[in-house]
């Protein structure tokens, strides 16, 4: 089971709240699309395997919180990526990422503390890929790893990709 409920304890880089918003956010955009707790998220890609997912009581207050559904795409997708780096990965984030750094969060395995820096992570979300998901999510990430790849730092480098219609997570490494 992926609890996104678990981010309301915070990780290195980021706080109770913060995890607390982002897994509402998922879970907007996951009843969004008609789920409801108990959905499975399928992930392809460089880990292959399938979770059921749970989330926060969303209310009206929270829907009308997240009603810019792209917004709540990048943060629910953020939400459900490092979950997967930690469970997945055996990352946590460290650090967030500089905007221009071309990734979204460093990790590490650690508690954040100096040199703690192991890898890196890019992230982006998909509310309703339509048709063909498999394309739209592939197109994405292929996307995001020529992004990735500009980043100046030889640390291995993982791209999440959450789309929350199907819903699927593919997951790519370079």
């Amino acid at each position: 089971m992926l609890d996104l409920g678990e981010l309301r304890q915070g990780m290195p880089a980021i706080t109770p709240a913060w995890g607390m918003a982002m897994a509402e956010a998922a879970g907007v955009c996951l009843e969004s699309q008609g789920h409801t707790r108990g959905v499975e998220l399928q992930l392809v890609g460089y880990v292959s395997k399938r979770y059921i997912l749970d989330w926060p009581t969303i209310t009206e207050q929270t829907r009308r919180t997240w009603m810019e559904k792209k917004e709540a795409a990048e943060y629910g997708a953020t939400a459900i990526a490092v979950l997967l780096s930690k469970n997945d990965l055996g990352y946590l984030p460290v650090e967030r990422a500089l905007i221009g750094t071309s990734i979204d969060y460093w990790l590490g395995q650690g508690d954040g503390t100096p040199f703690q820096r192991q890898a890196k992570l890019e992230i982006s979300g998909i509310l309703n890929a339509g048709g063909d998901v498999a394309g739209a999510v592939r197109a994405r990430v292929n996307q995001k790893l020529r992004q990735a790849a500009r980043s100046s730092s030889p640390l291995p480098t993982y791209v999440i990709v959450v789309e929350f219609g199907s819903p699927v997570a593919e997951v790519e490494a370079i």
